[in-house]
């Protein structure tokens, strides 16, 4: 199977208009599930899209650039991944064994995108000192060519070779390397999971934790996703009125406190005139 030039222009302009969304509106265009979504969709095989992208999505949970920090690109290895899997036409699990290695790699592109950016954002420092705001617009809009193009020509070449790179990765790499990316790809969404599970206070809020890997991992067949979610806020709710009402309580109990308090003074003070 060859990829279309359709497909490969739309998908080099997708994953270039995707790292924009990253850096500005966020509305999830940059995401792995919507690119390996976008992908299957074009490549038409929505149901591998979905899958690798979502479960590279789950590597991604709690990872963000703080700092400037570089992360994977599984954006462009969801795509890549995707791409290839349909093409060699092996299966999900050959395209997250890929599409891992390929987001890991990319982060040398990203460090190059940001490398780029700065002599753009140099002159438009120099235009905002000479209070040029026309020219501090053009570098913000120059500055955005070099994160497009460091997504756009690593997908491009990709999947311009994509028959001949699907062949020779195939004939290649060793059954035991694929065994072990297979796995990698199996533990890194758990990875991903743990890593934002630091972020969130579990010690606090552990029984609704209990209750949702409960339902999950032995109801798993009658209760679905979106019922441990709907599930979650329900208990959610009830937990928000809980501490709403032992506010409103405490604050009842302390004004009565309050006003005990002060009839006692007063009784007192009638005492001590009499």
């Amino acid at each position: 199977m060859a990829i279309s030039w359709f497909t490969l222009i739309f998908l080099t302009i997708y994953v270039g208009i995707g790292q924009l969304d990253a850096l500005s509106a966020k509305i999830g265009l940059f995401s792995p599930v919507f690119g390996g979504a976008v992908t299957g969709l074009i490549m038409g095989d929505l149901k591998t899209g979905l899958v690798i992208g979502a479960t590279l999505q789950l590597t991604t949970l709690g990872v963000a650039t703080y700092g400037g920090a570089t992360v994977p690109d599984f954006l462009s290895g969801s795509i890549m991944g995707t791409a290839f899997a349909i093409l060699s036409g092996r299966g999900t699990a050959y395209g997250i064994g890929l599409a891992i290695p390929i987001g890991l790699l990319l982060t040398q592109m990203d460090i190059l995108g940001r490398l780029t950016n700065t002599f753009f954002q140099h002159r438009a420092d120099k235009y905002a000192t000479e209070g040029n705001y026309k020219g501090v617009e053009r570098m913000n809009i120059f500055g955005a060519i070099p994160w497009m193009l460091s997504r756009g020509i690593p997908v491009f070449i990709g999947l311009l070779f994509g028959s001949a790179v699907v062949k020779a990765i195939n004939n290649w790499i060793p059954q035991w390397i694929m065994n072990g990316l297979k796995t990698a790809g199996i533990i890194l969404p758990a990875m991903g999971i743990a890593i934002l599970l630091r972020y969130l206070p579990i010690k606090r809020y552990f029984p609704y934790f209990i209750i949702g890997f409960v339902l999950m991992a032995y109801f798993a067949k009658t209760f679905s996703l979106l019922g441990t979610a709907l599930l979650g806020l329900a208990l959610a709710v009830i937990h928000v009125y809980n501490v709403m009402g032992n506010r409103k309580n405490n604050d009842n109990n302390e004004h009565h406190d309050d006003g005990g308090h002060a009839e006692t003074e007063e009784l007192a003070e009638v005492e001590i005139d009499v």
